[in-house]
């Protein structure tokens, strides 16, 4: 039996939004590989909230604004920090755990913002923990059905232009299957792995964007990418993310002659965002000639760091890095995509029956840079309105789609367009590198196979991606929040609008 519901991606904003939708009709949850594995489960940080005494809404939303840089939506800014503290205190009454001192909930710090609200569960577990906390919310209710393919390579479209499914690969069978539903929620998350180093799982290779766009979405600020600037940088070993709350707690940066350097780059130091620690980091490498910088957590004790991060601990002490004694060397990779899928405040795009939620969507909220820990805050708020707006459809026919022309695959390795990405549309931009990067993959051979399989279709998106954030890279020519070029290092007030890229239009800006 058909769903009412299709949702892609089984991250936070994907779960929130099932349960929403599921006293309207059938839901699907399809996820990529496993239904476990998402950059929900790997956020570390926490999720920012003003639920302290000391603490605003207002206070939320100015810090919220400043980290975007000229660039967030004040309605999508003033919805997330409204709605989060009901949503959060609904996933406690779901089950969520959030760490606490005594009987009340403990509060984290983190850069530029002005309050401690951060709450973490478990140290640095907090999106494992929340999608485990809607996860078995979602499994409680009779209309949700979950399932885990290979793959989603494509959305089904009607000759009108309107959502009608999506094609997907059925994980045991191997077989190209199309599904159909009265709308589909994209919440596929992240596109961090189209970077050589990033702190993403392998799975965020940009997927739902790519189709997206294929359908006719439209794409908004896909330049802001922002590199989290602690990644764990030993040879043979993943970057592993090393959360910001460390810093929150005291950790420090220094470079390679053991020098604290952030307070000669901005006046908020070890503590400014994002953006500036990360190309801060890199230029000092630069004057060092060093690999990476160094990340020192020996003041907090091994006790502190034991409990406040025991994952972060462990995992460093499997590379033979004891935080408590060692300083951990450090590089930025890719993180977070501010930009996406554009859509409205209630995840609605402009292909009809088509919403997007979460990492993947574009709502405005982040700007030009997003402020520490409102990732999984936006997934939570954002999936359920969107999940609310998806009712709109329960009574809706299911559709027909238009036949779709063969796909056609880049002749190039996943490894070159990684590198190509990290090189020319990295943390330090300049016009004829993005110049370079965009003849390259226009110009690269495309080309059918008969039997087409998940590596093909992620290079596939890959490619798209990396191509529409080297396009609106080089067209936004100026330096805002995550897009830094060094031909154009200053703001342009000419520039102080969103991009906004289709299949059939080139990039401009409204």
């Amino acid at each position: 039996m058909e769903p009412d519901f299709l949702v892609i991606g089984a991250g936070v904003a994907g779960l929130r939004a099932a349960i929403e939708l599921a006293a309207a009709g059938r839901v699907l949850v399809v996820a990529k590989d496993s239904l476990r594995e998402s950059s929900s489960e790997y956020a570390q940080g926490g999720i920012a909230v003003a639920l302290s005494e000391d603490d605003a809404v207002e206070l939320h939303e100015r810090d919220t604004l400043a980290a975007g840089d000229g660039l967030c939506d004040q309605a999508a800014v003033r919805v997330l920090v409204e709605h989060g503290p009901p949503e959060v205190e609904q996933l406690i009454a779901w089950g969520a755990e959030f760490d606490r001192e005594g009987a009340g909930l403990a509060f984290g710090q983190e850069g530029a913002h002005s309050r401690r609200r951060i709450l973490h569960a478990h140290g640095d577990s907090t999106g494992r923990e929340i999608s485990r906390t809607l996860y078995h919310k979602a499994v409680s209710l009779p209309n949700i059905e979950l399932r885990s393919f290979a793959a989603i390579t494509d959305l089904l479209v009607t000759a009108h232009g309107e959502a009608a499914g999506v094609v997907a690969c059925d994980a045991s069978s191997r077989h190209w299957v199309p599904l159909r539903a009265r709308a589909v929620l994209v919440a596929t998350g992240g596109l961090g792995r189209v970077y050589r180093d990033t702190t993403n799982p392998e799975v965020a290779t940009g997927d739902g964007v790519a189709a997206a766009y294929r359908a006719g979405a439209e794409i908004s600020d896909l330049e802001f990418v922002q590199f989290h600037p602690t990644a764990l940088h030993i040879e043979n070993a993943p970057p592993f993310l090393l959360s910001e709350a460390l810093r929150g707690e005291g950790a420090m940066l220094r470079n390679a002659q053991g020098e604290r350097f952030m307070p000669r780059y901005h006046p908020l130091g070890d503590l400014a965002p994002r953006d500036t620690v990360s190309r801060s980091m890199v230029m000092e490498m630069q004057r060092t000639g060093a690999p990476h910088v160094f990340l020192d957590a020996r003041a907090l004790g091994v006790d502190f760091l034991r409990d406040r991060f025991p994952r972060i601990y462990e995992t460093c002490l499997r590379f033979g890095l004891d935080l408590g004694r060692d300083m951990a060397p450090v590089h930025p990779a890719a993180h977070y995509a501010m930009g996406g899928i554009r859509t409205d405040l209630e995840g609605r795009t402009n292909v009809p029956r088509l919403y997007a939620a979460g990492e993947v969507a574009a709502t405005g909220v982040h700007g030009a840079n997003r402020l520490a820990s409102n990732s999984l805050l936006e997934g939570v708020v954002f999936g359920a309105r969107a999940g609310a707006a998806m009712r709109e459809c329960a009574g809706a026919s299911l559709l027909e789609s238009a036949p779709s022309g063969e796909p056609r695959f880049p002749c190039a390795a996943a490894e070159e367009l990684r590198a190509l990405a990290w090189d020319k549309c990295g943390i330090l931009r300049n016009g004829p590198d993005l110049e370079e990067a965009v003849h390259r993959l226009a110009s690269m051979p495309r080309e059918a196979t008969s039997n087409p399989n998940r590596a093909l279709f992620e290079l596939r998106s890959m490619h798209i991606v990396t191509e529409l954030i080297a396009r609106c890279a080089l067209a936004r020519r100026q330096s805002r929040g995550a897009h830094f070029r060094t031909d154009y290092p200053g703001k342009r007030p000419e520039f102080q609008k969103h991009s906004l890229v289709t299949k059939d239009q080139e990039v401009a800006f409204l």
